[in-house]
């Protein structure tokens, strides 16, 4: 299932021994277009400083509840490495915080997580299906390739700030960064919601970071190779709507994409 950022926004953070704080903003790999980390506000038991929770400690999600319990303990998030969550992490930022919880680096493999789809499975202790001896080698694999991209500087970005980005269709502007769909087992971001309303009488609509073309950064822009044509007559984004596997096909036949269950690359242009 799809949710939003905006809907996770002030969901509890628990530990195995009580309440952490409450989630204020998240942090994405603009490569893989995955949130990596949970920006918490712990609140005056510890000082309201703002820490970091990675999805590979979250399981169980008590979604009627609000709440997201993490298998670590208040103690190990008092203890945590002090990050500024406002500023760009660097890798040596997050190869101290993993090495702290005893987490395995996500980068360097061919899944989305290491070698993998989901953040649960990086969990120390993860006893999940047997490994064949050709997975054990190209365990091996990642694990040099973990190694040598150590000095690798990330691209992680905070959603707070993404969120307001304008969209550039090819013809023109047609709207800006509303909010992230994220899968709420693999962490991915599925979609981001662009809010088309300034540009006419108009609606909210899904693009896929796969679509997108270029990024400035710097110019606060995202560009896709799609007309404004093409966006304002695409299917409507109901926030009150559950997002279904026939939606799914039916946005990317409007825009005669090739599905994301039929491969995952693309090409981005950094600018």
């Amino acid at each position: 299932m799809l949710r939003t950022t905006h809907d996770l926004q002030d969901y509890s953070i628990g530990a195995t021994d009580g309440p952490v704080g409450h989630v204020k903003d998240f942090f994405f790999d603009d490569d893989d277009w995955v949130i990596r980390y949970l920006v918490v506000e712990t609140g005056s038991w510890l000082s309201n400083r703002r820490v970091l929770i990675s999805p590979i400690s979250l399981h169980d999600p008590d979604w009627s509840q609000r709440t997201l319990p993490v298998s670590i303990t208040r103690a190990q998030v008092m203890g945590s490495p002090d990050v500024e969550s406002h500023k760009p992490l660097s890798r040596q930022n997050e190869i101290t915080y993993l090495d702290y919880y005893g987490y395995p680096n996500y980068w360097g493999g061919v899944g989305m997580w290491g070698n993998g789809m989901f953040p649960y499975a990086m969990m120390p202790g993860y006893i999940g299906p047997g490994i064949a001896s050709s997975e054990r080698e190209e365990e091996a694999r990642w694990r040099a390739e973990q190694e040598r991209r150590r000095t690798d500087d990330p691209h992680l970005r905070s959603c707070n700030e993404v969120t307001g980005y304008h969209l550039h269709a090819s013809d023109g502007k047609i709207g800006h960064v509303d909010a992230f769909l994220i899968d709420e087992e693999t962490w991915e971001i599925s979609y981001l919601v662009v809010n088309t309303s300034n540009w006419w009488i108009g609606h909210k609509v899904l693009i896929a970071p796969r679509w997108i073309s270029a990024v400035s950064w710097t110019g606060q822009a995202l560009s896709v190779d799609l007309t404004q044509a093409s966006i304002k007559a695409a299917p409507p984004y109901d926030s009150g709507t559950v997002w279904s596997a026939e939606r799914d096909h039916g946005l990317y036949e409007h825009y005669g994409r090739t599905g994301y269950w039929a491969g995952r690359s693309h090409l981005l242009t950094i600018l």
